[in-house]
């Protein structure tokens, strides 16, 4: 397995497509019952290799990965043949990120002391796909971009 299988509730949600992959190798309702009942490692390895073509589509459309802790802000880019990253962080005392509160203390005082912004850019390994993943396994949220955007515009004034 090259990334990790869905969740119960990922599974659930994706119940349709998984019924058309099981089509596509011609494997009935039925035949999948008796596969769950009397092979259950089969059924297992069904899942894994449906789980890892799904993380596949999923990967490749993403662009945009945030992770966001109380302190730090990490807004990746994902370009075609490298990532961005802008990273953001807070020296300020009792200011936490993941808050309304700290938030609204950002959003006005961004660009005063006690807030450092950094950017790098980084080379993709072989594996883009397995590189987006290790972000999002690490903590990082699939978005838009409106953050990344926002604040690159600024550093590039």
């Amino acid at each position: 397995m090259k990334y990790r299988r869905l969740t119960k509730e990922q599974l659930e949600e994706m119940h349709p497509e998984f019924i058309n992959f099981l089509a596509t190798q011609s494997i009935t309702a039925n035949e999948w019952d008796d596969i769950k009942k009397n092979k259950p490692q089969v059924a297992e390895e069904e899942i894994d290799v449906f789980s890892d073509l799904i993380w596949e589509g999923v990967l490749g459309k993403v662009h945009y990965i945030e992770n966001i802790s109380a302190t730090e802000m990490h807004l990746f880019y994902l370009g075609n043949k490298e990532m961005k990253l802008i990273a953001i962080r807070i020296h300020q005392p009792g200011v936490d990120l993941t808050t309304k509160q700290g938030f609204a203390w950002f959003k006005s005082n961004f660009l005063k002391d006690g807030v450092e912004i950094m950017t790098a850019n980084k080379a993709y390994s072989e594996d883009v796909n397995k590189d987006k993943f290790e972000l999002i396994e690490k903590g990082g949220v699939i978005t838009k971009g409106e953050l990344y955007r926002y604040f690159d515009d600024i550093i590039d004034e």
